[in-house]
């Protein structure tokens, strides 16, 4: 019987690895898996690698990992906001590394490694400095740089609902990244609202199908039961 669920949120985390390349959902706070980061806080896994729409806010979340010094480097687009102190203290000082993708190349990279694409061109960067000296060509008269895939270790992303077989559907602007990093990770790891019984969700509706989804957790419930 396939059966996803993690009983709590310890277990869902347990095994990253030092060194892990991350991919973290959430646009700020919609859809950041605050619990699932939390976890990975006190399971303790360091020298991690990143990739995340931005850096962080205030003092929660992705800002909390990164105060806890456990990030070696980020991969994102928009390190500094009007809250991103966290970062901004840590890379001033030299602390942590920095990868800076426009937003677009960073979902299409995304997309990519789960596509099993080894490779695209894209229009975005070229000619700056974000195009560093990657290989550059042009196409129909147009310049494009050559872009590479990120694949990671193990995706947390925030979901609404699933089953135990691990179909997710997503509220509203909180489905953000989590589609193309579920399809790009070796390991997704899913914090969701409520899970409910096979059958309890419209076909039509589910945008990750489970093939892409190895662990569910149901935070609240999780916690309360830890409590």
């Amino acid at each position: 019987m396939i059966d996803k669920i993690c009983h709590s949120i310890a277990e869902a985390i347990k095994d990253v690895k030092d060194g892990a390349t991350i991919l973290v959902g959430g646009f700020g706070t919609a859809g950041m898996p605050f619990h699932l980061i939390d976890a990975l806080i006190d399971q303790g896994a360091k020298d991690l690698t990143i990739v995340s729409n931005n850096a962080g806010n205030g003092d929660t979340g992705l800002a909390a990992l990164l105060k806890a010094k456990r990030v070696r480097k980020i991969i994102c687009s928009f390190p500094r906001q009007t809250d991103s102190w966290v970062f901004d203290g840590l890379y001033r000082a030299g602390e942590i590394e920095l990868e800076v993708v426009p937003q677009g190349n960073l979902a299409e990279r995304m997309r990519a490694a789960g596509a099993g694409i080894g490779a695209f061109f894209c229009p975005t960067g070229y000619g700056t400095m974000l195009a560093g000296n990657r290989e550059t060509r042009e196409i129909g008269g147009r310049n494009y740089v050559l872009e590479y895939p990120i694949h990671g270790d193990v995706a947390l992303i925030k979901a609404h609902k699933a089953d135990r077989w691990g179909n997710l559907v997503y509220r509203k602007t909180a489905r953000n990244f989590g589609p193309v990093m579920a399809a790009a990770a070796k390991t997704t790891i899913v914090e969701v609202d409520t899970v409910v019984e096979l059958g309890g969700l419209d076909p039509e509706s589910v945008v990750t199908p489970g093939i892409y989804v190895q662990r569910v957790v149901e935070a609240i419930q999780s916690l309360a039961k830890a409590a």
